[in-house]
């Protein structure tokens, strides 16, 4: 089985690490279709449940965003058969599509029926769009930059979620939600003109592999094989955190709204720095053994979350879990998309960002029920203790890539 390098598990020099160009122009393409979908993504994430809310309560606004979730799950596990099927270019193309055109229906005075559903068929453009950005990222980096190239791809995904979705809660107030609907169905709209220049079923210019061959096994299939359960629990321990924190942090008592919003763009920040540092860093020395060090500086920076009462330990607290978390992130996508075969990235990219939608989700259903016994300070530390039940895993998964950088170091010899 050819893969698409093991960058995990082998050390690079610094001179080879600088040969290969980094960003080509059809990579730099996908950059785009990414920030553009994720604008579409979070100018309504944070919009739509506000006026959801006018006519269902709070209760439709729940509704809203589990609909949204629900039909980004449901397209990441569909994603790997019908890329294999259709290939990443018209995958990317119905996505963007999916994700867009629907939101012209989100029309003032609509029916909470009407915007759940809208919802449900955005989540399955989102979650295609987010998939295919991720598997052509991939097989279009040089691999011996792979984890520096996916490092780059996270800053290029953190900054509409920095940018956009404050700004549509913002934009609505002061121009009306009509608006934030057309800005955003332009956005997600943006992608079908990259399309065209984009590698196709009979193309190989993605690092030497097509990027739209193969059958893939279903997705959950895949999780139990090729190394890729460990990564998998891993990351979806540290998004179980990161969920929590996006979702209670503005609603702990004793933090003013101004510091939970320092803390949330504190964390967002440290995380975008630590996903392009550990590419840059696993790509020398390898991405698994990353993966202890992000666990612990994550789980202290929950840890400090205890002393709510203090602006600095929160604003602290969250660059200190920001940073882990980016770091997290970034080696456990590298080790999942290695461990793929040639034609496996798109699969390699759904179990990753199904990793992260069902942590995303999960931790703050948890939460709440804790939360609810035993205050906001220890719920949130329990959860920095509960990151760190992955340990096992990461300490195999670091033993396993040294012995591996070890015996490629011996051969080179």
């Amino acid at each position: 089985m050819s893969t698409l390098t093991h960058a995990g598990t082998r050390r690079y020099t610094g001179a080879g690490t600088s040969a290969a160009r980094l960003v080509s122009g059809p990579l730099a393409l996908v950059f785009l279709s990414e920030f553009c979908a994720l604008t579409c993504f979070y100018l309504l994430l944070s919009a739509t449940p506000v006026y959801a809310a006018a006519g269902g309560g709070s209760a439709g606004a729940g509704l809203v965003t589990g609909a949204l979730l629900l039909g980004t799950v449901l397209a990441e596990l569909a994603a790997p058969v019908l890329m294999s099927r259709y290939g990443y270019r018209a995958l990317l193309a119905a996505g963007a599509v999916l994700l867009g055109v629907p939101a012209l229906a989100l029309l003032p005075g609509g029916p909470l029926a009407v915007i759940a559903a809208v919802s449900v068929v955005r989540g399955l453009g989102f979650g295609l769009c987010t998939v295919v950005t991720g598997a052509f990222t991939a097989v279009l980096l040089p691999p011996e930059r792979r984890g520096e190239g996916l490092g780059l791809f996270g800053v290029v995904a953190c900054v509409p979620g920095v940018v956009a979705l404050p700004s549509g809660v913002w934009l609505a107030g002061h121009y009306g939600f009509a608006l934030v609907v057309a800005m955003a169905a332009a956005a997600a709209l943006v992608p079908l003109a990259a399309v065209p220049w984009l590698p196709g079923a009979a193309g190989r210019r993605a690092a030497g592999a097509r990027a739209d061959a193969g059958q893939p096994a279903p997705l959950l299939a895949s999780l139990r094989r090729g190394g890729q359960l460990r990564p998998f629990v891993i990351f979806a321990a540290s998004t179980v955190a990161a969920g929590v924190v996006v979702s209670f942090l503005p609603l702990a008592g004793g933090v003013s709204g101004s510091i939970a919003a320092a803390g949330l763009f504190a964390q967002a920040l440290t995380a975008t720095v630590g996903r392009w540092w550990a590419g840059r860093y696993g790509d020398r020395h390898g991405h698994a053994r990353l993966l202890i060090p992000g666990l612990a500086i994550a789980s202290a920076g929950m840890a400090a979350m205890i002393w709510l009462a203090s602006p600095a330990a929160v604003i602290a607290g969250m660059c200190v879990f920001g940073l882990g978390f980016g770091i997290t992130q970034n080696a456990t996508f590298v080790l999942m998309i290695d461990r793929m075969p040639a034609s496996g990235a798109g699969t390699a990219s759904a179990l990753w960002n199904l990793a992260y939608d069902a942590g995303y989700g999960a931790g703050p259903a948890a939460f709440g029920l804790f939360a609810g016994h035993t205050g906001y300070p220890a719920a949130f530390a329990l959860t920095g203790v509960l990151m760190l039940a992955v340990l096992p895993a990461a300490r195999r998964e670091s033993a396993a890539g040294t012995a591996a950088a070890d015996v490629t170091a011996r051969s080179g010899r």
